[in-house]
């Protein structure tokens, strides 16, 4: 990104992350008019059905299931560890890979299934113009 001003607020931190003026961020994804396979990210052809061109934008759920995680114990400079990453399936679709937060990075304490809900905080950096940025992290469900 170039060094230009600030923007007035958050930016997303992927393009599937969607904040709207007027609601609540969500994660969107791309579901195919043939089968209805869901994907994140802009697609031309569905690797499920071989569709091409045929996707609508698909608001996904904000509730899932944990699917799988890791918990990781070395990573970037600057980078704190441990952490857990995470693959979480959402609710009425889509398979969404994050960190799972507000849990002790602990396998005896972290159970594949366990009930999951997608939060969003500013992100704990800003760029070289100053801009912050909107990311989504999971966390277990009260």
């Amino acid at each position: 990104m170039s060094e230009e001003a600030a923007a007035s607020g958050p930016l997303p931190v992927v393009p599937y992350l969607k904040i709207p003026s007027d609601g609540a961020p969500y994660l969107e994804a791309q579901q195919c008019k043939g089968c209805g396979a869901i994907y994140l990210g802009e697609r031309s052809t569905c690797s499920s059905c071989g569709k091409e061109a045929g996707f609508t934008a698909k608001k996904l759920s904000d509730r899932g299931e944990l699917y799988v995680f890791s918990i990781v114990h070395r990573s970037f400079p600057g980078i704190e560890v441990p952490y857990v990453s995470a693959i979480v399936d959402l609710e009425g679709g889509g398979t969404v890979k994050g960190n799972l937060i507000n849990i002790d990075p602990d396998p005896a304490k972290i159970k594949m299934g366990m009930p999951v809900e997608t939060i969003y905080k500013i992100a704990p950096k800003k760029d070289a113009a100053g801009n912050e940025y909107l990311t989504y992290y999971f966390q277990p469900r009260s």
